[in-house]
């Protein structure tokens, strides 16, 4: 029979979040905090920085606090065209309010152009200083769908994250 193991740790919780967005010509393209140069940006209600959208509902659902949709419906016009780095601030209040603390964010953006790796690290630095978390608990990685679905054919850009979120 196996032994029985009590753990006395900390509460830990994880979260996971999923985001597209079009990518449509002349518009800027936000991503991870940053504007990265590029032809075409993501298109949606705020500035449709798909990698903040997926930490934030990372963040929202390991703290059973819903989705980003709930906090931030995109029919309320003062959310038209935000900075998501003031939401991603406000999520943070949110989850420090719930009495939890960010443990570390692995996450993954899809896309095809433009390179991302260039651009992780000021991503990573920019996304620690909103959260007030060290950069290096901050994941980022990038990947193409070898040109296969709306992210191959450069329709559109997605992302997914992981948290773990730890009781303060």
């Amino acid at each position: 029979m196996r032994p029985i193991l009590y753990f006395h740790f900390m509460k830990i919780r994880t979260g996971f979040g999923y985001d597209v967005h079009q990518l449509r010509e002349g518009l800027p393209f936000w991503l991870g905090g940053i504007q990265v140069p590029h032809t075409h940006g993501a298109l949606g209600h705020s500035d449709a920085d798909v990698l903040i959208h997926v930490i934030c509902d990372a963040l929202l659902g390991a703290a059973n606090l819903r989705d980003i949709g709930f906090h931030f419906p995109d029919t309320d016009p003062q959310y038209k065209g935000i900075d998501s780095k003031r939401l991603l601030a406000e999520v943070m209040r949110l989850l420090r309010a719930k009495g939890y603390e960010v443990g570390n964010i692995d996450s993954t953006i899809c896309l095809e152009r433009p390179k991302v790796n260039p651009h992780i690290a000021e991503m990573q630095r920019v996304l620690a200083e909103v959260m007030d978390i060290p950069a290096d608990d901050i994941s980022i990685k990038a990947t193409t769908t070898e040109k296969l679905g709306f992210v191959g054919r450069q329709e559109g850009v997605a992302a997914y994250a992981t948290v773990l979120i730890v009781a303060a």
